[in-house]
């Protein structure tokens, strides 16, 4: 639901709820001082751009914080006297993610973009690229996957269509459809430089991709014509070899599990099945879910819940996850970055 928000503060109307203050009443006072000054921050910033669109807004919110963000660019002083000048209008929605939790932590459909994207190391200092080991197109024998002496590939390639092509690929179609493209263009490239290749029809493996890229190893006037489309095929094989993928699926077939039980069964029943899955470090095997995995599948199982009725069963199987889960972290040789935050 949509809350179109008036130009005074005093005008927002707390929500209705058993004592203390709603969620509409939070202000931005209400907030610590580091997120106050992000919000007066983005305040600032979205009101640039609107000046320099010529723009008058009308801001509407989902969710408390965006309410904060949308009352203080209304009250803004600098934003009250463009909208006074502006030609051109615009409806502007601000939407707190917390409400859409799920969509941040599941593990959606089939689609190869998103699983390089999870799978591989990130590039440093970049938020958004990952790491593409390039090893494979020398002659460097190692068995070392951290490798640090060949630099390392990445997805943004703006100077080769191909490339660009093949990601949009990745971005648009499903993943056997994707691979297939990865093949096709590389069968391309490879037969542009004659290369002795033998193209092969049916399923594509990861191994077939690899023993066409070996065809360009030791051609340099092919590696530097094609570079940035054998990253992105390099990118392709890593992900689909990586242990992580495996278990991607799991996590995909378990929500689809979820969603489909929950409405039949409530949520103790649910943490109860759960909680057999829950191992320590030494009881664990690489198919079974770490800790954060955990984490993430129960963010993923409270928010597509939606309303749960509260009662003793539910306090007694959330305890008992609870124990489990705290049990696991604390037996973790190495916690993880995430881990050592939250403890």
């Amino acid at each position: 639901k949509l809350v179109p928000l008036p130009a005074v503060t005093g005008l927002l109307q707390p929500l209705p709820g058993p004592g203390g203050p709603g969620p509409a009443e939070v202000g931005l006072g209400a907030l610590p001082a580091e997120l106050r000054a992000a919000v007066r921050a983005l305040v600032g910033d979205l009101d640039a751009l609107f000046t320099t669109l010529g723009l008058r807004e009308e801001s509407f919110a989902v969710g408390a914080l965006s309410r904060v963000i949308a009352a203080e660019l209304a009250s803004y002083a600098p934003a009250r006297n463009r909208r006074r000048m502006a030609t051109n209008r615009a409806s502007v929605v601000f939407v707190d993610r917390t409400l859409d939790l799920a969509g941040a932590v599941g593990h959606h459909g089939d689609n190869l973009a998103e699983k390089i994207l999870s799978v591989l190391p990130k590039l440093p200092g970049h938020k958004t690229d990952v790491m593409v080991n390039m090893v494979e197109l020398t002659a460097l024998q190692t068995t070392d996957e951290t490798c640090s002496i060949i630099a390392p590939g990445c997805l943004a390639q703006p100077n080769d269509p191909a490339a660009k092509a093949l990601w949009e690929s990745f971005m648009n179609l499903k993943q056997k459809e994707a691979v297939m493209e990865a093949r096709r263009h590389l069968v391309e490239a490879a037969s542009r430089e004659n290369l002795p290749i033998k193209m092969s029809m049916g399923r594509v493996t990861p191994e077939q991709l690899s023993s066409y890229i070996q065809l360009f190893r030791n051609n340099l006037k092919a590696l530097e014509n094609h570079c940035g489309l054998l990253q992105l095929v390099l990118a392709t094989v890593q992900t689909l070899k990586h242990p992580q993928t495996s278990k991607w699926d799991n996590f995909l077939a378990f929500e689809r599990l979820l969603l489909q039980t929950i409405g039949e069964s409530e949520m103790p029943s649910v943490l109860n099945q759960l909680l057999p899955m829950i191992k320590s470090y030494n009881e664990r095997t690489k198919d079974d879910y770490t800790c954060e995995d955990f984490l993430i599948l129960l963010v993923y199982m409270y928010s597509v819940v939606g309303e749960i009725k509260s009662g003793k069963e539910l306090d007694a199987a959330e305890e008992e996850v609870k124990k489990a889960l705290v049990q696991a972290i604390c037996d973790e040789p190495e916690p993880s970055p995430v881990l050592r935050k939250i403890t």
